[in-house]
């Protein structure tokens, strides 16, 4: 079985010195969970147990264990290859869409070109053979002129070269992490994915780091503002919410004698290091939705280019409609012909997904803002705590403690031979006969 990575992460965050508790805090794991992710850890990476006279267990490890790990486990190599080659196929999907518009749009120009300058020479044969003349340039019809390169938006766009150089410019002293634009293409179209994917796991992480920092020993409203579906009626009097929390921890609730109940966590009491209070944010908050991360100029002209590409496919649509021209012209314009349910689709579908998507995001943004108003309220009730909630929190405290495995402390460790153990820590060894002795005594 192949390593936790959330353990792996939190084990180097924390110093390559852990416990059970440290890791199931930090990284928001299930106690049961952390402890078997960090014993295949253990063994897996060359790590070592180091015991405590109190009988509680710190895990050292190596700082080289992701080396150790790789050259241990093919799946890990594979999971590692498989990530730079997935950054490199997603950034071929995303600029794929960008891609896709610009051939779309230079298909039908070129399309309807074609047609047009058929439909003139056409004209002018006409004219030919009934005798007429044309007059200097009376017969011509205008045609864009445009150049088919790097370059060719300034078609659409008479002063996008200027406006571009002028980005350019501004974008050596600008941030370099701006998207391009076929990146912002995709972004316009699709966004740029749930900025809550995490959202779970930053919820037990900020749980835990908030059990962590109360010692071990915290009361439900402590925990209220970092949960959802809290439920209604007795299920919320009688704390039914802070059940999968007693369950991922290992705690347990503990009633004081005017009947309230707090919960005791013995397991995040236990550290490998000293620790100090860790900061952490008053309530979840989730991130609100974005529309796009693309620029505004970069949105502007993605839609400008959309509607471009919708319009011109219709025009070509008017141009090929009875499909004579294409059958006369064949080439380039019959391949058109062939492909234009899927242009018109791509050029409704471009500026349709944005559409809906707009007012999606605002509508889950809506529900968002209300679900965070909702946690925020919660964690003021907090810091403005009555004097029924300061007497709760003041019992809870009873429970707080904190023990540090330091190394002095250690009865065993594998680090070294056993033997070699007792021979270090003979003098304690008979230094606590010598106490037993004159006890019973």
């Amino acid at each position: 079985m192949a390593p936790d990575p959330r353990i792996m992460t939190a084990v180097e965050q924390l110093g390559y010195r852990v416990t059970v508790g440290d890791v199931a805090s930090k990284a928001g794991l299930n106690i049961n969970l952390a402890q078997q992710g960090l014993l295949a850890l253990a063994s897996d990476a060359a790590g070592h147990l180091q015991v405590a006279e109190s009988g509680d267990i710190a895990y050292l490890f190596p700082k080289n264990f992701r080396s150790i790990l790789r050259n241990k486990f093919l799946r890990l190599r594979f999971q590692e290859w498989w990530a730079k080659v997935w950054r490199v196929l997603f950034y071929l999907i995303r600029i794929s869409f960008g891609i896709l518009l610009l051939l779309s749009i230079v298909l039908i120009v070129l399309a309807i070109g074609i047609i047009l300058m058929s439909l003139n020479s056409s004209n002018d044969n006409n004219s030919d053979r009934g005798g007429g003349s044309r007059s200097g340039g009376g017969g011509m019809i205008f045609m864009p002129h445009f150049w088919i390169g790097p370059d060719i938006f300034w078609f659409f766009d008479p002063n996008y070269r200027s406006r571009s150089q002028q980005r350019r410019a501004s974008s050596r002293t600008s941030s370099r992490n701006e998207m391009n634009f076929l990146e912002a293409i995709f972004s316009f179209l699709f966004g740029d994915g749930n900025p809550n994917a995490e959202l779970e796991e930053r919820r037990w992480q900020e749980i835990g780091t908030v059990i962590r920092n109360s010692q071990g020993a915290v009361v439900a409203e402590q925990i209220i503002p970092y949960l959802d579906d809290l439920g209604e009626g007795y299920k919320r009097e009688y704390e039914d919410y802070m059940l999968p929390v007693l369950s991922r921890f290992n705690g347990r609730p503990e009633v004081s004698p005017s009947g309230e109940i707090v919960y005791h966590f013995p397991e995040l009491q236990t550290t490998a290091q000293e620790q100090h209070p860790q900061p952490v944010a008053a309530y979840l908050k989730e991130r609100l939705w974005r529309f796009s991360q693309a620029s505004s100029g970069q949105i502007m002209l993605a839609t400008g280019l959309g509607a471009a590409n919708l319009v011109g496919a219709l025009v070509l649509g008017s141009l090929l409609r009875g499909g004579e021209i294409a059958a006369q012209l064949g080439g380039l314009v019959a391949f058109v012909q062939l492909i234009y349910p899927i242009l018109v689709f791509y050029g409704i579908g471009f500026l349709a997904i944005p559409l809906i998507r707009y007012f999606w995001t605002q509508w889950k943004n809506g529900q968002i803002e209300q679900r965070n108003q909702q946690r925020q309220q919660e964690a003021v009730a907090i810091n403005q705590a009555d004097a029924a909630l300061q007497k709760k929190m003041s019992y809870a405290q009873q429970f707080a403690a904190s023990e540090v495995i330091k190394q002095e402390d250690l009865v065993y460790t594998s680090e070294k031979d056993l033997l070699d153990q007792e021979l270090e820590r003979k003098d304690q060894i008979d230094a606590e006969w010598q106490k037993r002795l004159e006890s019973d005594s």
